[in-house]
Parts: C-alpha cells; structure tokens; sequence
C-alpha cells in the first residue's frame, strides 16, 4: 500500500510538472496592439478545397461572405485577376464599403492576357464600383513571363482606355533595375517580403521601411505603394527568417503602426490562407492570410498572442498518456526503487510531450491525403521510437534501482548425497581447425564429473583432413568420447545435434551443448548440474566468455561489447525467468528436450527457439553469471558481421513462428515478464532497422531539397526524437550501465559502444530480411581466419561506406544552401551528422580490425595461452 501511494504521488506531480513545463512554453506573448482598420488587403477567395487541378473557384455568394467578414476590418482589397467569377469583386466589396484594386493576369499565354485586359477594362470603366487603382500583371518580371517591353505596351493600353491610376507590382529589386518601367506608370507597385529575403522578424519591419526609403529615393518623383507586405504563420523557414503564428503577429502589429504613423499605403498579404499556393511557393505559401483557411482570425490584433492556442488541450493529452505508461510499468515492477521510479517518469513525459508537440505541429497544418499518410508513418515510426525509449528506460531503471531478489544464482557445491546424473556434451563441428578442437577436447577430458560423455559431431567437413586428426583425439581420449562424421547432412547445426541426441547413451539426463573452440572449467558441471533437482528446471545457462581479446584493439572492444549482454541483459532478465538460451554453455533436461520436439532444424537460432520453446511448456530457467568456459571471437569485421547478421535473422524467423505467445493474452503459454523481456530484447534491432529507415528518408528527402531548396519543408521535428534523440540516450545508457554493471575502464566501454554501432546496418539488414526474405542458410563463425588487405574489408562495408559518403555529402551540400542558414537547416546537419556515426563506427572498426596484432609487455599469444589453460586445469582466468 505504502508503494502504491508513492507511485500515485510521484505520478501526480511529474504530470503537474509537465503541464507547468506546456505552460510556460506557451507563455501569452505581449506584442504591440494594432486597433485601427488595417488600410487593405490582397484577396483572394479560394477555399482550402481548391487545387489547380479541380480548378473549384468560389461563387459569388462565397465572395461576397468573405468581403463581409472583411467589412469594417480593412479599408479595401486588391484582387490578382478578373476571371472565373473575380470581376464581380469590385461591385460587391462597394457593397460592403470597401475599395478595390484590380488586377489583370498577365503570363506567357497571349491569348489568356489579352481577355484579362479587356475584362479588366470593362470593370475599370463601370461607375457603379470603389475601384481606386488598376494592376497591369503581378511579379510578370520577377517570374520572367514576358520582356520588359510588352509589359509596357500592355500597361500603356490600359492607360490609353482607362482613367483609373494604371501601374503593375513587382519585387522592389525588380524596380530598382527597370527605371523604364517606373517612367510608364502612375505609381509604383512594390512588393517588400523580408521573409522571402531571409531576414529574422526582428529586422523585418526596419527591412520594410528601408527598401521603402530606397525606392523613394531612386524615383522621388513617384508615388508608391506597397502591394504586398506580410509574414508567413506557418511553414518552412527562409534563411534567418521563420514563419511561426507568434511571429506573423509581431511583423504585422509592428509594420501597421509604422505604416500609419507615416502614412504609407499598403496592401498586407493577404486576407486569407490559400494552402493551393503550396505547390507553387512551398510550404510557407498557404499560410499567409490573417484569417485561416476557415476565415477564422488566428489571433486578436489586440493585447497577448499564443503561438499553440489549444496548448491546453495538447499537454492534458500528453499528460494523461505519460501517466498511463508511468502506470503500466511501474505498477509492474514491485522492486523499484524510488530514485528509478522518478527517473523513469521524467523521460516518460518529455518523451509523449514531445510525441504531442509534433502531433500538434501537423494538426494546424492543412494536409493533403499525401501530406496525411506522411505524417502517419512519421508519428507511428515517433511512437515505436517511444516504446524503444521507454523499454530502455527501464532497463536503466532495473539495473541501477532495482532490489536483487530470490531469482540471482551462483554457482553450487554438490551435497555429499548429491546424485550425479550423466550428462551428454554434444560438441557439432564443422570444418575447423583440428589444432583449436584438441584444445577444447582436451579441457573436457578434464572435467571434474564422474558421469559424462563427449560426442563430437562432424557435419558436413569435406577434407579427411581436417576431420580425421578430431577423429584420432577423440580415440585417443577415451571410451568416453565418440566421434561421428555426418556426410551430406541436414539441418546445419541443428541437424547433427538432433542426430547426437540419437546417439545418446540412455541414461543420460542431462545434455549440454558447446562451441568447439572453447575450453572448459574443470568445475563447470559439478556447479551446474545440481540445480536440476529442481524438477521444473528446462535449461540452465552461463555466459559466452572469450579468451582472446588481447590479441588487438578490435578484439578487445568486441569482447566488451559481448560483456555487457551477459553482465547486464541476462542478468536482469533472469530475474523473471526470461533469459535467451544461446547454444554454447548450455545444459538441457533431457526429457525436457525431447518432450517439446527436439532442435529446430528451420531456425538458424535454433538454441534461442528451443528456449522460447521450453518456457513455453512450463519450464523454467537458471542463469548463473560466472565464466566456466571461453571461447574465440571472429578474427575479422566480415566475420563479427556475418555473426550478428545470423543472431537477428534467426530472431526474426522466431517472432515469425510463435508471434502469438507474445500477444497479450491469458491463453499465451509465456508469462508477462516473459513476453515482455523478449520482446524488449528484440526491440534495439527494431529500433536500428527503424534507423535505416529514417537515414534512407533523410537521404531522399535531402535530394529534394537539392533540386528545389526554396519549396521543401524540412520536418526536422518529426526526425528529432527518432534520430537525434533515441541515438544520444542510446550511448549515454549504454556508458550508464557499462560503468554500473559491467567491469572495465570507461574507455573499455567507450569502445564497446563503437562495436556496437558498427553493426547497426548489419542488425539493420538483419531485421527487414528476417521479415521478409524467407530461407537464409545457417552462417557459420570461422575460427583462425585470415584478415584480408585493405581492400577487401572496405568491399565488405561497401553499403555502409556508400551510405556514409551520401550522409557526409548531404551535410556540406547543406551548408553550402543559403537558403537553409538557419536553426532548422543546422538541426538537418545534425540529424544526418547523427545518422552517419554508425556508418562511420563501422569503418573506424574495420581499420582496427586489419592493423597488426599487438603484445603488450610480454603477453603471451593466444595459443600459448590456450596450452597455459589447457594444461592447468583448464579454469579460465
């Protein structure tokens, strides 16, 4: 109960912190007021339904409810063109008291222009209208529609048939280097967009009025307005300058007053938000209205402004999420301590907070269906990165915080009635080296047990010569070894060790599996063996160890980085009965193994199937963490690969074949503890096959801000948790924990975490082939391989080194963007920077794996060191 309520009151006051965190985060913003009627607007009627492909222009009741939620707000509206319906505009804003601007479209189609203009004429030359000037084409020379000279001659038509002041608008600069244009027109239409040049908001008003200074003083004699003045509230940044709602806000409050202190005339851009402009201006083009796309103001004009106005909403939802998965996990884990408890609770509400911050950003977007399926994968693949975040959270939490409890075993001593069942070694080979298999067998004819016998299974070897010479050891050792040579045998591994159980003597209860390259403690089944008295007891297991990782720097943060599983997953997980069974260093119950169908020959991880298999029958498992046996690593980077690559692989064709145990049901034969455990051991790979997802996304999507850097949003948020953030909490825990359970220097663990990284693709690969390409062999580790040169370890990372070229490439191609010299462009670089590391990791691990073999002072090789174990006893140091 005491627990109970100190769990509720940690939850409740993370979940008050959080909402305080949402709070001030959205601090009202005190700006500038503006209280008088804004001097005009640019209009434009088009509902956020319109695309330029449906072509859906508004009727005329559509335009006169827009002009009426603009009556008494702006004194007049400019419009771009006078079809499809827009010539009526001027007629019905007089209706609502407003004046018009009206404007022909002019482009490269001639035929097009020509009704523009004479439309325009028409309505110009009506009495019964507001209309105070005339545009003659919209940024026709920024875009480059048509020379200089037939621009002229269009607006000299128009001047020749009309009363009204004649002029067209164009950009500022465009004027600056047309003075033959500026002596053709009434007044000078001058569009001024800081956002567009890249200017923080800050300096965007003083950018206005000195761009405005400067035209006054090139052309003092004519009159200008400004027709297009504003900022975006929503999208993609450009440069320094950054389109949020606040900042659309303080530009527009800012430039107004300015704007009527100095009794300048001025269209803002615009009255509403046209999302159709996206596929014309990029993302920022639909979200320059002051009104939404559902004529909706997206703030007062008046007093504070929220950059999230729903910001209630969105933090009570991350809130109420971050207190539900604190619930489910903590209240499932009776042993926490309560620094754990706290712990895990804060990186629970920074990550849903952060998971709803970037739900909210696309919920005040408009989406299209591609824009909508977009982000759906994006926040699934956020929400998996949050499950693999929590997963790891905990294992923290459990390792550092956690009470030890009845479940930690140690090795035993025989009673002096102890009753020592026989035990079957099985020891599959094949095709190894005959000099490293006598020094294994030789350890276990050491063996301190009174009942045992060895069989040695042959499998597949083709040359005499390599499998005779084991033949001859094992006669020369004694009855209590046999040798079999299988030729032409299925089922790999699992195919001779199905076969030896065949071969078993009949008394034998106890069958125990090893690697041919290790060498034994003496005590190993003596202090083994005894925990089957329990009865329910399937398969006990002591770790993987290695007696080679002073050979060099490569060996060495290879075993490092084996250490940590067994220091720190196995043990943890054996606290509920929930550890993976590797295939060497394993005793099974006889009866046991042949009750749940014996080896798996489908499965290259047949010894982690079978444990899977045996927990779910009703066995349980015992894990002691002592070394009684070492093994060797792969000599090569080709062979730490194909070893890690055959690990996922054969999990993912585990998950594939008992994927209903892990539902999360009452008819599951596994625990909860159990599923959950092995499928948090899995979730690491996810989280690396999740990573090449992001880094091949990233890829293409940094290609397309190469061809079109002005129209391509960057989703920075979405990719920061998943890339960014799941890597950094990544190396941080793994140094955690290596520092808190694992025993060796923090450059030892440093270079482990190297290790690790340079199998990320690997583990990578692993995964989505284990999902769907069906039937890879089972890959063997080779012992005393040979390194091959320089290059040929770079063919055997050629993805990797080709996906780090493109990553590195991309992030100078981005600094080198102008466009992107900004928080969201440096925040892209890092995300590819991050994304590079393990490819990066993989090829610093290769180098070490082909430089000289080293001997510190006067350290022995590693077969001076075998013959040393060997001949004392066998017991590894």
């Amino acid at each position: 109960m005491k627990r109970t309520l100190t769990i509720l009151l940690t939850l409740t006051v993370l979940v008050l912190v959080n909402f305080s965190i949402w709070s001030y985060i959205n601090n009202p913003l005190q700006l500038r007021s503006w209280t008088k009627t804004t001097m005009g607007v640019t209009f434009d009627p088009r509902r956020k339904e319109y695309t330029q492909k449906n072509g859906q222009f508004p009727t005329e009741a559509e335009i006169d409810a827009d002009l009426a939620v603009l009556e008494n707000k702006v004194h007049a509206v400019r419009t771009y063109s006078v079809l499809k319906g827009l010539h009526k505009v001027p007629e019905l804003a007089a209706k609502h008291g407003l004046n018009s601007t009206v404007g022909a479209w002019i482009d490269g189609d001639l035929e097009k222009n020509r009704q523009e203009i004479e439309t325009l004429l028409q309505v110009s030359n009506q009495n019964n209208n507001k209309i105070v000037r005339v545009m003659v084409g919209n940024e026709v020379l920024f875009r480059n529609d048509i020379p200089v000279q037939q621009l002229i001659e269009y607006i000299r038509e128009v001047k020749k048939r009309t009363w009204r002041p004649v002029s067209t608008s164009e950009t500022f600069d465009i004027w600056l280097k047309h003075p033959e244009l500026v002596a053709e027109v009434d007044f000078i239409g001058a569009h001024i967009l800081p956002y567009w040049n890249g200017i923080a908001v800050e300096d965007a008003v003083d950018f206005v009025f000195e761009k405005y200074e400067e035209l006054k003083k090139a052309y003092p004699d004519k009159p200008i307005v400004i027709t297009e003045v504003g900022w975006p509230s929503d999208g993609q940044p450009s440069r320094h300058a950054t389109a949020s709602r606040t900042n659309q806000a303080f530009f527009l409050r800012e430039f107004l007053n300015r704007a009527a202190e100095q009794k300048i005339p001025y269209y803002i851009v615009e009255a509403f938000d046209q999302p159709w402009k996206m596929e014309i201006e990029g993302s920022a083009g639909a979200y320059w209205g002051i009104f939404n796309a559902d004529r909706q103001p997206k703030y007062p004009m008046d007093g504070a402004v929220l950059a999230l106005p729903s910001w209630r909403d969105w933090a009570t939802g991350a809130a109420a999420a971050s207190a539900v998965l604190m619930g489910l996990f903590l209240f499932t884990r009776r042993t926490m301590a309560l620094p754990g408890i706290v712990f895990f609770g804060v990186i629970t509400n920074l990550a849903a907070s952060f998971i709803f911050w970037t739900v909210s950003i696309g919920a005040q977007q408009y989406q299209t269906e591609l824009t909508i399926v977009f982000w759906v994968l994006l926040i699934l693949m956020q929400l998996l990165a949050l499950t693999i975040l929590l997963i790891e959270t905990m294992e923290i939490v459990e390792v550092v915080w956690h009470r030890r409890t009845t479940r930690t075993f140690q090795p035993l001593a025989p009673s002096p009635d102890f009753r020592y069942p026989k035990v079957s070694i099985h020891l599959p080979i094949h095709n190894e080296p005959p000099m490293m298999v006598r020094k294994t067998l030789e350890a276990l004819a050491k063996l301190d047990y009174p009942h045992y016998e060895v069989m040695v299974m042959d499998n597949n070897t083709k040359d005499p010569a390599v499998w005779e010479p084991v033949r001859d050891d094992c006669e020369r050792l004694g009855e209590k070894f046999r040798f079999y040579h299988l030729e032409n045998w299925p089922g790999f591994k699992a195919g001779a060790i199905n076969h030896a159980l065949v071969e078993t003597a009949p008394d034998a209860e106890i069958i125990a599996v090893i690697d041919s390259d290790y060498i034994l403690s003496p005590d190993w089944l003596k202090c083994m063996v005894p925990y089957f008295d329990n009865e329910n007891i399937g398969f006990v297991q002591s770790p993987q160890d290695y007696r080679d990782g002073h050979v060099n720097l490569f060996k060495r943060f290879c075993y490092w980085e084996y250490a940590g599983f067994f220091n720190i997953g196995m043990v943890q997980r054996n606290e509920y009965n929930a550890i993976i069974q590797h295939g060497t260093m394993t005793m099974i119950r006889k009866s046991a193994l042949l009750e749940v169908g014996k080896w798996s020959e489908w499965c290259i991880c047949e010894d982690s199937e079978l444990g899977l298999r045996l927990y779910e029958a009703g066995y349980d498992s015992v894990y002691v963490k002592d070394s009684f046996g070492r093994g060797l690593m792969p000599d090569t980077m080709s062979g730490y690969m194909t070893q890690r690559f055959r690990w996922v692989y054969g999990a993912m064709q585990i998950i594939k074949a008992h994927w209903k145990s892990f539902k999360p049901t009452k008819k599951s034969p596994l625990t909860s503890a159990q599923r959950y455990y092995f499928v948090a051991g899995w979730l690491p790979w996810f989280s690396d096959a999740l990573a090449l997802v992001f880094t091949v996304a990233s890829l293409v999507l940094t290609g397309v801000i190469f061809l079109d850097p002005i129209h391509t949003e960057l989703p920075v948020n979405a990719f920061l948790l998943p890339t960014i953030g799941l890597f950094t909490f990544k190396i941080l825990r793994s140094l955690w924990l290596y520092q808190a359970k694992v025993p060796c220097r923090l450059w030892e663990s440093v270079g482990a975490s190297l290790s690790g990284l340079a199998l990320t693709h690997t583990v990578a690969r692993g995964v989505w082939q284990g999902m769907f390409v069906p039937g890879k062999p089972f890959m063997r580790t080779p012992k005393y391989e040979k390194q091959g040169p320089l290059f040929a370890g770079l063919l055997v990372i050629r993805q990797e080194l080709f996906l780090l070229i493109l990553l590195m490439a991309g992030v100078f191609g981005m600094n080198s963007l102008e466009h992107f010299d900004n928080l969201s462009g440096k925040l892209w670089m890092g995300v590819l920077s991050v994304q590079a590391v393990p490819y990066l990791a993989t090829t610093i691990t290769l180098l070490m794996s082909i430089l000289p073999h080293y001997r510190k002072g006067s350290a022995l090789t590693i077969d001076e060191i075998d013959d040393e174990i060997v001949a004392s006893s066998g017991k590894p140091e």
